[in-house]
């Protein structure tokens, strides 16, 4: 495998060698002196160059980076609408293990060839065409304080997604109660633990994304009784998952609530932990 000195001298020397790039900048992990360092940090990399369609005409310029073992052009796919910013970005994980997403970046946007994001780093600049930049610090992606509708929402979107994976599990939909309980329900609850370990930190850390940080922040018991809930090989474990979340969504809720004196619904909570303790009886 490449180190990493070694995909830094051949990220910029390409750079340095095609008079169509102006400009070079890093941003993601590896600018971020908090972030764990392994084999699997990708080069988060932006080419500043004179004219994007040049490049996406002749893709063979892409070689030099090394043999792929699978790639991927989010402007050009259909199933996943692009953005469409005038932009472009190949998504490359070579043979070797190494991973390059290298965005082609129009000079017209040059200023803002980070979109604001303060985990950046100039890594060549030809023309001194790229703004200054502050020492890259992950402040932007800090667990930020929800106001007290924001608070709401989340229980609310909890407790009445519940009741979709009751349904689910009463009709033997094992597909459907699984997803909404993996996708809305359980990310509710770590949303509200991201909001709780945030305030014990004076919301000045980040969980990452997907939230993989957080561990960091719970409990051996906390994160078990998390894990716990993410079987959904059958009905029988769904049901013993919703009933699980429910619990722990209730108990964190509350205390945040106290802690920030917000109003919290626990009538509501209840009446749905109760409707979903009476069917599960029942199947």
């Amino acid at each position: 495998m490449r180190t990493e000195k070694e995909m830094f001298q051949l990220i910029t020397e390409t750079a340095k060698n095609d008079g169509r790039v102006l400009a070079v900048g890093l941003n993601g992990s590896r600018t971020n002196n908090k972030a764990p360092k392994d084999l699997f940090q990708d080069y988060d990399i932006v080419y500043v160059v004179e004219s994007v369609e040049a490049f996406v005409k002749d893709p063979s310029w892409i070689d030099q980076f090394g043999s792929r073992l699978i790639m991927q052009t989010p402007e050009d796919m259909v199933l996943f609408p692009p953005t469409g910013n005038g932009r472009f970005t190949y998504l490359m994980l070579f043979d070797d293990g190494n991973r390059i997403d290298l965005t082609l970046c129009p000079k017209e946007q040059a200023d803002n060839w980070n979109e604001g994001d303060r985990l950046a780093e100039i890594l060549l600049d030809k023309k001194q065409i790229l703004p200054r930049l502050t020492a890259a610090i992950d402040q932007d992606y800090w667990v930020k304080p929800p106001s007290q509708a924001e608070f709401l929402d989340c229980c609310n979107e909890f407790w009445w997604v519940s009741t979709y994976v009751v349904k689910g599990l009463c009709r033997n939909e094992l597909f459907y109660a699984a997803d909404h309980l993996n996708e809305i329900c359980q990310k509710e609850l770590l949303r509200l633990l991201s909001w709780q370990v945030g305030s014990e930190h004076d919301y000045q850390i980040s969980v990452g994304k997907n939230y993989k940080y957080l561990p960091n922040y719970l409990m051996k018991e906390e994160y078990e009784a998390i894990l716990a809930t993410m079987n959904s090989s059958n009905i029988s474990a769904v049901w013993s998952a919703l009933i699980s979340l429910q619990k722990q969504f209730d108990h964190y809720a509350q205390k945040f609530a106290q802690k920030n004196r917000f109003d919290y619904d626990q009538k509501t909570a209840l009446k749905v932990m109760n409707y979903t303790t009476d069917f599960s009886s029942s199947y």
